[in-house]
């Protein structure tokens, strides 16, 4: 290999390994095009292939449609000419986005970063790396080690492994288990947020909340923080508006793929692109990635009492119903979407946000090879994907201050959700069940007596003096 052949071979190695300076946004903006006519939609999907404009929304040009919103991110050199052309055919458009590497460097977090982190003073309503997301899930098992156990999904292709948490009393009946994917798109930090807070909250509201004390009895929760770890961490040292993950494609002319375009659900057949350069990219073959094999795997394991599967992404601000890839809609359709109406009324109620519930391809865009769908193709009762907030104005730059309201509307949402699990899915528990922690020996009767004994100590020292 001559000199200028290594020279390559090292410029790529670093390119791959996000070892080179940060890729940045200044003067990209993010526009709305609403093409009127076909030969607008057909304009505007040229212009997008001939600068490799990056598609928010929908995610192909083959779903760009008469009168229907298109979001597209535009570089800054072909910013002006991308205006001066829309102008000139009559298509209208507005700015949503007026600097794209401002609204990053606005919500990034400055703060020090002071080695392991602690789970007591963890912020839920930060965007945290994934090297102190692997110490939180560490020190969640640790803390709650009665109810958590962590378990390991896999390894990505830069041999991060992937860890998945699970959630749950023992029991020794059958109990049912809602499955829950988050960062599968590494660039949707919102999603990876909002799994964490999750988790908190369950783990944190057992003790006061009845339905979730019921749940953890009765219902075993397999969440996955982050799927996408390799893309994750790009997004953080290179790239941020990164998509896919990170395994070489094509000898390494290009790298990554959409994983959820990979799942055997239909795959490659629509919203999917087989040019590996493509953010839709849908892989060589289905489940041709490590972190999809090891969700089929752990899903093989477990889904013969699955009820629900939950896939959570950004954004756009929708609960949508299996299908992506046909209109024709699942067998029990009209079940699965009246509990997602009434979950957006409850949502709605907490901050007065809107979602929209309906199948993938009506209210969205056709899309195939996706988690929900192949879990639904699965025979899962309820799947559902969780398009969190916003509906534009930020994208995929939500700013943290954002956190808490996306995550407490959201858990709204699916604690609707468990309730109706819960009272049309669930046997009742009889009273010794129930009353099982507070039995002498159990946990509550415990607690308590430890919380006792300082009294009890107290008022025999207090009689030992008065006498």
């Amino acid at each position: 290999m001559n000199s200028f052949s290594w020279a390559i071979y090292f410029l790529g190695f670093l390119l791959h390994k996000g070892m080179c300076a940060k890729v940045r946004y200044d003067g990209h903006q993010v526009l709305k095009v609403t093409p009127q006519t076909a030969q607008q939609v057909q304009y505007v999907q040229e212009l997008a292939i001939q600068w490799q404009l990056d598609l928010w929304k929908p995610d192909t040009i083959e779903e760009i449609y008469p009168g229907k919103e298109v979001h597209v991110r535009v570089q800054s050199p072909y910013v002006l000419q991308m205006k001066e052309k829309l102008v000139q055919q009559n298509i209208p458009f507005g700015i949503m986005i007026k600097d794209v590497q401002k609204l990053i460097d606005r919500s990034s977090v400055n703060r020090k970063r002071t080695g392991r982190v602690s789970l007591d003073t963890y912020e839920y309503v930060i965007y945290h790396p994934m090297n102190e997301i692997y110490d939180w899930m560490e020190q969640i098992k640790d803390k709650y080690s009665d109810v958590v156990s962590k378990g390991l999904l896999g390894e990505t292709y830069e041999k991060n492994p992937i860890y998945y948490l699970k959630l749950g009393r023992p029991s020794n009946k059958t109990k049912k288990v809602v499955f829950m994917d988050c960062g599968i798109h590494a660039r949707e930090w919102i999603a990876v947020a909002y799994c964490q807070w999750f988790i908190k909250e369950i783990l944190t509201r057992q003790t006061s909340d009845s339905l979730i004390r019921k749940l953890l009895k009765q219902v075993d929760f397999y969440i996955i923080p982050v799927l996408n770890i390799d893309g994750y961490i790009y997004t953080w040292t290179t790239e941020r508006l990164w998509r896919k993950n990170r395994s070489p494609q094509e000898n390494g002319t290009c790298f990554g793929v959409d994983l959820n375009r990979n799942f055997d659900a239909q795959w490659c057949y629509t919203g999917a692109d087989t040019f590996c350069e493509s953010y839709v990219f849908c892989g060589p073959s289905p489940a041709s990635e490590l972190e999809t094999k090891a969700v089929v795997k752990l899903f093989e394991e477990v889904k013969s009492n699955m009820l629900m599967y939950l896939t959570i992404h950004n954004y756009g601000q929708y609960i949508l119903l299996p299908y992506g890839y046909t209109v024709n809609q699942s067998a029990n359709h009209n079940e699965i979407e009246t509990v997602a109406k009434k979950s957006i009324e409850r949502m709605k109620e907490k901050h007065n946000n809107e979602y929209t519930v309906g199948s993938t391809a009506l209210i969205l865009y056709s899309t195939s090879g996706t988690s929900a769908d192949w879990a639904a193709d699965n025979n899962i009762t309820f799947s559902y994907t969780y398009e969190l907030r916003d509906d534009g104005e930020f994208g995929f730059e939500l700013p943290a201050d954002q956190i808490k309201p996306t995550c407490e509307e959201t858990l709204t949402s699916m604690m609707y959700m468990f309730e109706y699990i819960n009272e049309t899915y669930l046997e009742p528990l009889d009273d010794d069940e129930i009353e099982e922690d507070n039995k002498p020996g159990g946990a509550a009767a415990i607690g308590s007596l430890w919380m006792n004994i300082p009294l009890s100590v107290s008022i025999c020292i207090f009689y030992a003096h008065s006498h």
